[in-house]
């Protein structure tokens, strides 16, 4: 990279920061900092729900998948995009209806306290650790970009490149100070920056990569066999199915995800939420995956988790080269903020204030929520420093095909069945747990069971198919045993009734009006970031035709959003 791409990143960070810190002064208590108030727009819901699933991980992960293996990258990213209009269609109106602010909300009403505190405590240690693999991710994307002198201080020795270890605590320092600052407004709010940068800059890296190569004819031509296939290597039919039903439980289930759906002001804005989600979905990852694909093509033989941003890094002009990075990385922080609000949330509400202060004052549910935003920061922290000796990418493919079910599939079978209890949660929660357990650590290659002479042969059938394996047990074995239960079970659970009554009392209440501070805070943001890059189009003239396109674009797209917000509010 060059000076000015160091310049670039670097205002794009004050800008998000300032972000955080402006929004601040919008959070006057604990709705605010958790639920938005219940004013978010539903595109900004919805775009937030996209960034969420989103993160430098997708160029890593995916990104790694599509260089080595080719199109299957792109399918399994559509898969996201099912899951998530099935979502609209099924769930995320009704979560909306039921009247609460959050998922830990709901189980309390429907289950007890004694599951929303597993919940809490297993999903905001362990899935907060998780969270920093994704930090890890953006940090091998930063650090490949730049060189340091043999003997510097943040130099690692063994690459010659920055420090991947000191980039990733300076990244999640970042993440901690914009959740501290601003609550889901912060999240909402940037998540939808991102997102318009990035679809912009993956936009532009496209038709220049496909010069490079030489046309998409030439690329075909190079390509490698099977390489835009839809499936490869162990990524089959079986696994892509699977991939959807397990991400209709995620996308429908998980706090972070129900969150968007319940800081809306109507149900059928939480549906729509859901639908922009899986629509992006369906038609991005075409444009997200291909420079990795051609970046095959011209360079074989690349490290797979830095092949993506070598790729833009091939063809992109010195600014928005920067801004692409910029936008990678707060993407990530918007995916590692999103899991910090809520749990923070969840910690704040569910232990601090059910346990020890039940008459808690607003004020102090928002400084204790802050402090609990910082403390999960460090276990954020320490993810990012201990993952990559597990392996990302299977780190993160192994618990999700294996723990989403298990802790998931309850909460959604609970939203719709009248009949099971907590002891049903529990049940199924620890079965699949121990499948997940015997499958993983048992059942594989030197595993504590593959000794035992009755078990070789299902023993070498998970080995040779590990991720069809792992997919069936984390989605048949809590399937089986919920629908067992339901058919045993007899009567009404007592807690029903609480639903129904929450559900009552929502719709007799009065529904405010989605805020327009998004989109003045979008449109201010383009509009600078356009003018930045004309900047930067007189200065490097080589550059000059991309970057001012570029500009225009950008400035076009908030003079639209000016007017709509003029229209919007002439009509108030």
């Amino acid at each position: 990279m060059q000076t000015a791409d160091y310049i670039v990143i670097l205002i794009y960070m004050i800008g998000v920061v300032s972000a955080g810190v402006f929004l601040s002064s919008k959070m006057k208590n604990s709705k605010d900092m958790f639920a938005a108030g219940g004013q978010s727009p539903w595109w900004v819901s919805g775009l937030s729900g996209f960034m969420t699933i989103f993160s430098a991980g997708t160029f890593v992960i995916w990104g790694g998948i599509a260089y080595q293996y080719g199109f299957v990258a792109v399918a399994i990213n559509m898969c996201y995009g099912i899951a998530a209009l099935l979502v609209g269609y099924f769930l995320a109106g009704y979560w909306r209806r039921l009247g609460v602010y959050s998922a830990s909300e709901f189980l309390q009403l429907r289950f007890g306290s004694s599951i929303v505190q597993f919940y809490t405590w297993f999903q905001g240690t362990f899935g907060i650790f998780a969270v920093g693999g994704a930090i890890y991710a953006l940090s091998k994307i930063i650090c490949a970009l730049i060189p340091l002198p043999e003997g510097h201080l943040l130099v690692d020795a063994s690459t010659g490149l920055l420090s991947v270890p000191f980039t990733s605590v300076m990244l999640c320092l970042i993440v901690i100070i914009i959740t501290f600052s601003g609550g889901l407004w912060a999240v909402l709010v940037t998540d939808v920056l991102q997102f318009v940068i990035l679809v912009i800059s993956v936009l532009f890296v496209v038709p220049l990569i496909f010069m490079e190569v030489g046309g998409i004819g030439a690329f075909l031509e190079k390509a490698p066999e099977g390489f835009m296939s839809p499936i490869a290597s162990d990524f089959t039919w079986w696994f892509l199915a699977g991939w959807v039903i397990i991400h209709f439980f995620k996308i429908g289930g998980e706090w972070a995800f129900v969150q968007r759906y319940t800081c809306v002001p109507k149900p059928k804005d939480a549906k729509k939420a859901a639908y922009i989600f899986g629509v992006m979905y369906l038609i991005s990852p075409i444009f997200w995956m291909l420079p990795a694909l051609v970046y095959r093509v011209i360079q074989p033989g690349q490290d797979t988790e830095q092949a993506y941003i070598l790729a833009c890094n091939l063809v992109l002009p010195a600014g928005m080269m920067g801004l692409m990075v910029a936008s990678m990385a707060s993407a990530t922080a918007s995916a590692a903020t999103s899991q910090l609000n809520v749990f923070a949330g969840a910690f704040t509400t569910e232990v601090y204030q059910r346990l020890f202060n039940n008459n808690a004052s607003e004020k102090q549910l928002v400084f204790v929520g802050r402090i609990f935003t910082v403390i999960l920061g460090g276990v954020v922290i320490a993810g990012s420093l201990l993952i990559p000796r597990y392996g990302y990418t299977s780190f993160i493919i192994d618990l999700t095909t294996l723990l989403t079910g298990p802790l998931v599939l309850p909460t959604i079978w609970g939203l719709f069945s009248k009949k099971i209890g907590i002891k049903s949660v529990w049940g199924t929660t620890l079965i699949g747990f121990v499948s997940a357990v015997i499958v993983k650590f048992g059942l594989t290659d030197g595993g504590f069971l593959s000794g035992i002479e009755t078990l070789t042969e299902l023993s070498e059938w998970v080995i040779e198919n590990m991720r069809i394996s792992d997919l069936t047990v984390g989605i048949v074995v809590p399937l089986i045993v919920l629908v067992v239960l339901e058919l045993i079970k007899k009567e009404t659970n007592v807690n029903w009734e609480k639903v129904e009554r929450s559900k009552s009392d929502f719709e007799v209440t009065e529904i405010v009006s989605p805020s327009l501070l998004p989109a003045k805070m979008v449109m201010i943001t383009l509009a600078v970031i356009g003018l930045m890059m004309l900047v930067l189009g007189f200065v490097n003239t080589e550059e000059m035709k991309v970057l001012f396109t570029f500009a225009f674009i950008l400035l076009f797209i908030a003079g639209g959003v000016y007017i709509i917000l003029r229209n919007k509010k002439s009509l108030l």
